[in-house]
């Protein structure tokens, strides 16, 4: 299966959640998408049933594929430390989330067509891979004959959210990122636990 381009309501419905941003359909209609409405008999989730979702809500939340999403728990599992921790850190240190925390893109999905269609540099040079993976210290910014771009300008002027492991030179329009960050600093409401259980079994 390719890249989810279909309609974001729905898969925000399926979770009852906003995972990309504000929603009107959602506030309208809390209930899960299908065509029996709210009316649906919905017994009761297994335990697997309840981890696969909220798996798929993390794969969903940062646009990454199942052989990604596999590879990096693969990582997250090697390294020292808590391993949901772990991966959430590996998902926020990917180029194209951080393009969209620092504000440079409304949203993850047009994040990643700036990194792909080579309007961001890291460090100075041009990197076109979504998935590249930052180190405390790089440095974030948009290629100088894409700082005009519509897209970029009605973004940034439209951000006010900022983040404790980032930082943003608006004069430069140049971010840095600072540190990894602890588990408390990332605000998206998944449970990595669950997905660590998953992947256990």
């Amino acid at each position: 299966m390719a890249r989810y381009r279909g309609p974001k309501s729905k898969i925000a419905r399926r979770f009852r959640e906003p995972i990309f941003g504000p929603d009107r359909a959602l506030d309208k209609k809390n209930y899960p998408p299908g065509q029996h409405g709210p009316n649906r008999r919905r017994g009761k989730q297994s335990e697997y049933s309840i981890q696969l979702a909220e798996k798929q809500k993390a794969k969903y939340t940062y646009g990454i594929l199942e052989r990604q999403f596999a590879n990096l728990f693969d990582k997250a599992s090697r390294k020292k430390g808590i391993t949901g921790e772990n991966l959430l850190q590996l998902c926020e240190s990917r180029l194209d989330n951080t393009v969209y925390r620092l504000g440079i893109a409304n949203s993850r999905r047009g994040a990643r067509q700036l990194v792909t269609h080579r309007h961001i540099t890291v460090n100075g040079k041009i990197v076109n891979i979504p998935s590249y993976q930052l180190r405390p210290g790089d440095k974030v910014s948009i290629r100088e004959k894409s700082k005009a771009l519509e897209v970029v300008v009605n973004a940034l002027s439209n951000h006010s959210n900022k983040y404790d492991w980032l930082e943003w030179d608006r004069s430069n329009m140049e971010g840095t990122y600072i540190a990894v960050p602890s588990r408390e600093m990332i605000p998206e409401n998944i449970r990595e636990q669950l997905i660590v259980e998953l992947y256990s079994k």
